[in-house]
């Protein structure tokens, strides 16, 4: 009973163990991720910065020459309407990734909060397996010391003299006074 109980402590250990390093990957999956998303957002807002200085200097130049600009900022919006794209893309998969941290985090505290359950359990377990033969086979090899003791001191007591020593009847009523 107690191999199954170890085995079973081992198995959880092993599990947690598992699980603290595939939490420890997935944040550093996370974290590279995140390295990689985030030097792009300062260049997506240069660019649209870039994008609206570019309307407006088209803009100018169009005024200048004459041109119709509905046709121009057909063009432009659809730039324009990518580029939010992009963006939203970017907070999205931002967004998912958080989320993914979020869950493993999550899993991985209830994982632990099993684990902490089933080590309770099992040292719940062991104690009541010692007291079980702490009581079954202690007990009566106590009883069985405390019997033969006293059997061996009878004989001992049988063996000697019949007749008691003057220092030794001296003793033993010196104990009594």
């Amino acid at each position: 009973m107690e191999t199954v109980q170890t085995v079973f402590v081992i198995v959880a250990a092993v599990a947690l163990l598992i699980q603290a390093i595939m939490l420890v990957v997935i944040g550093l999956v996370a974290a590279r991720l995140v390295s990689k998303i985030m030097p792009l957002v300062p260049e997506v807002q240069n660019l649209l910065g870039l994008a609206r200085r570019t309307i407006a200097t088209v803009e100018t130049h169009i005024e200048k020459a004459g041109v119709h600009i509905d046709k121009i900022g057909d063009k432009v919006e659809h730039i324009g309407a990518t580029s939010v794209s992009l963006l939203d893309m970017t907070k999205e998969q931002l967004t998912k990734v958080d989320g993914l941290l979020t869950d493993a985090t999550a899993r991985a505290r209830n994982q632990m909060d099993r684990a902490e359950l089933v080590i309770d359990d099992s040292m719940s377990r062991i104690h009541h397996t010692v007291t079980v033969v702490n009581s079954v086979v202690l007990r009566p090899v106590r009883e069985i010391h405390g019997i033969l003791s006293g059997f061996r001191a009878t004989l001992a007591h049988l063996a000697r003299s019949g007749r008691p020593t003057v220092d030794h009847v001296t003793s033993d009523e010196e104990m009594f006074i």
